[in-house]
């Protein structure tokens, strides 16, 4: 990320916007908005392929290949920003679950793959996709599905200004697409 550039661009959009971006409360705020984005949008640095690898410790699935039983993990927060209007999308929960193929993931790393995926800018639609891909190469399945809920404070803060309505999304690969008990594990309720 070109942290001068962002500096540079933040300075001036102050001014395009009638501010005085060498008053007291905004001398600083060019190099804070460079500082947020990279945090913000870590994500844009690394492939899903690469996330996969940072975030793909597993371990032996101890239950055995009679076992056919899915892994579920419920609610993890998120955020992200709409690539459309560099705007908020927020109050996101991801459910996440897979069929393991002889090996599980690390329970933390499935929430630290959604965190990575989600700092990046996103559709909501795309992120699920982002992460099924990523769950599916780090546990090395098939079989992933993902639900996200989430606010987008384009059409809840600005447009329409409808500030309960929220998007929920789906992306289902493998036996999740086909399987409605498995959808079931992870649907909004």
């Amino acid at each position: 990320m070109d942290m001068n550039a962002i500096e540079y661009h933040v300075h001036g959009l102050l001014k395009a916007i009638g501010e005085d971006p060498d008053r007291e409360g905004l001398r600083e705020t060019p190099a804070r908005v460079a500082q947020m984005l990279s945090e913000v949008l870590e994500g844009t640095a690394y492939s899903n392929h690469e996330i996969a690898q940072m975030f793909g410790k597993t371990f032996a699935d101890e239950r055995g290949d009679e076992v056919d039983s899915a892994v579920v993990m419920r609610d993890i927060t998120v955020f992200s920003y709409c690539e459309h209007h560099l705007a908020l999308m927020y109050d996101m929960t991801v459910n996440v679950a897979y069929l393991p193929h002889g090996k599980v993931l690390g329970l933390s790393k499935i929430a630290r793959i959604c965190d990575m995926a989600a700092k990046r800018l996103q559709l909501q639609e795309r992120l699920g996709k982002d992460i099924c891909e990523i769950i599916s190469e780090a546990a090395g399945t098939p079989d992933v599905g993902v639900v996200i809920k989430g606010s987008h404070s384009c059409m809840t803060a600005r447009g329409i200004r409808n500030a309960s309505a929220y998007t929920v999304t789906t992306t289902y690969r493998g036996r999740f697409r086909d399987d409605k008990s498995l959808q079931e594990l992870i649907s909004e309720k």
